[in-house]
Formats: C-alpha cells, structure tokens, sequence
C-alpha cells in the first residue's frame, strides 16, 4: 500500500516537472517553445543587417544611388583625460538622372560619419531639368558665404570641366557636359552649397512654357528663329 502511494507519488511528480527548463526558468537555449530566441533573449534570426543596419547596402525604394566621398574632417575635443578625436564627413549621392543632394555627418568612428551623411543626403535630394540628360539648359550662378561658382552649359563632347567638390556634384546628377568656375574659397563646404544655389534656379522651357500659358515652340522661336526649327527643338526637349 504505502508502496503504490509512493510510486503514484512519483509519477505525479514526473508528470507536473517542467520539461527542458534551464536554470533560469525556461530561458536556457534548449527551452521548448523559446523558438529562435538565444540565452538573453534576443531574436537571432536575422541580426543587425536584416533591420537595414550599417552591414547591407543603403539604397532608397530599390534605386541603385550614387555616393561620393566629398570631404573628411578630423576634429580634437582636449578633456581632462587627454584628447577626444571626431570625424565630419561630406558626402554628395545622386541618381545620374537628374537628382542630387549633399549631406554631412559627425561621428567619432568615419565609417558612422559617413553613414550619417549618406543618409542626411539622401533626405534632401532636389531635381534638376537637364538639356538632352547630358547638360544644363542654361547658365547659372551661386553664391555662399564668400564663394562664388559659375555653371555654363557646353556642347556635346565638352566633358565636366570642374574641380574638387563641384566635379563630385556633377557625377553624381548625371551631367556629362558642363563648364565651371570657382572663386572666393576652397572651403568644400561652401562650394558645394553654392553650386547647389545655382542649380535649384535651373528651369527648363516645359516649365517656363506652363507658368506661362504658351507653347514650348513659342519660346524658342523668339528671336527671328525659324519656326520648323523652333517646333522639331520643341519636340525635342524631355524636360
């Protein structure tokens, strides 16, 4: 009798014992129902790069972007313990089909410096109308602080005449022919806010014929132009 109490004991026991418990209730990695969850409970499955961390490549909606590595800054910050290094990094991205933009970020690692402008870039992109996709329609000029750039539309076979910073702007928009001209500073940053002046003014004759009320071949027969001429351009012009 005390024999079977004893065994039904037993088997009582065995059946209420949780199964697979670790030493913290259940949150060991053999933990039934715990699915992909490690000892901290964490999910492993996809990890950092899964969340579009800085591991995967940074794209916006599927479209493959342009990056260009402008300028890195290092700056020292004395404390009591001796000197703190950081970095600023400039980084122009772009499309190559007409839209651009300029960011800058501040880190004490460059590769987060970097990662930081990319994505301030990508966040202020303009479009600009280019002439044939491959130039400017029209002269422009910029102005920050004490620098002055000046953009000129080229023909055909030209290629970017343009330094420094300008040149990464212009790669990055997709214009393959354009005449520049810098002055006042070689601070990239301020150049690259005035070639930005100067290309938010750009306008195309589509625009200027809607804010008008007129027909593109009315603007550009102006001038004693002949009027087939000024209709096949109009024809012609994308944007």
């Amino acid at each position: 009798m005390v024999d079977d109490v004893m065994n039904a004991g037993a088997d009582g026991a065995g059946a209420d014992a949780p199964q697979g418990r670790g030493p913290r209730g259940g949150r060991g990695r053999g933990a039934p129902g715990g699915g992909n969850r490690d000892g901290r409970g964490r999910d492993n499955r996809g990890g950092r790069d899964s969340r579009g961390g800085r591991g995967g490549p940074m794209e916006e909606q599927g479209e493959e972007l342009i990056e260009k590595l402008v300028h890195i800054n290092r700056v020292s910050k004395t404390v009591k313990g001796g000197k703190r290094f950081g970095f600023a990094a400039l980084v122009v991205v772009g499309d190559g089909k007409g839209r651009v933009g300029f960011g800058h970020g501040k880190a004490r690692e460059v590769p987060e410096a970097i990662s930081k402008a990319t994505a301030s870039a990508k966040k202020a992109m303009v479009r600009v109308p280019l002439k044939e996709g491959r130039t400017l329609h029209h002269d422009g000029n910029g102005h920050f602080g004490a620098g002055r750039v000046t953009l000129r539309s080229a023909p055909q076979g030209t290629g970017i005449i343009a330094g420094g910073p300008m040149r990464a702007v212009f790669e990055s928009l997709g214009v393959a022919d354009v005449v520049t001209k810098s002055v006042g500073t070689s601070n990239p940053y301020n150049m690259i806010r005035a070639t930005f002046e100067a290309l938010v003014t750009q306008t195309s004759p589509k625009a200027v014929a809607q804010r008008r009320g007129k027909k593109i071949a009315d603007l550009l027969g102006r001038g004693g132009a002949d009027k087939g001429v000024a209709e096949a351009e109009a024809l012609a012009i994308v944007e």
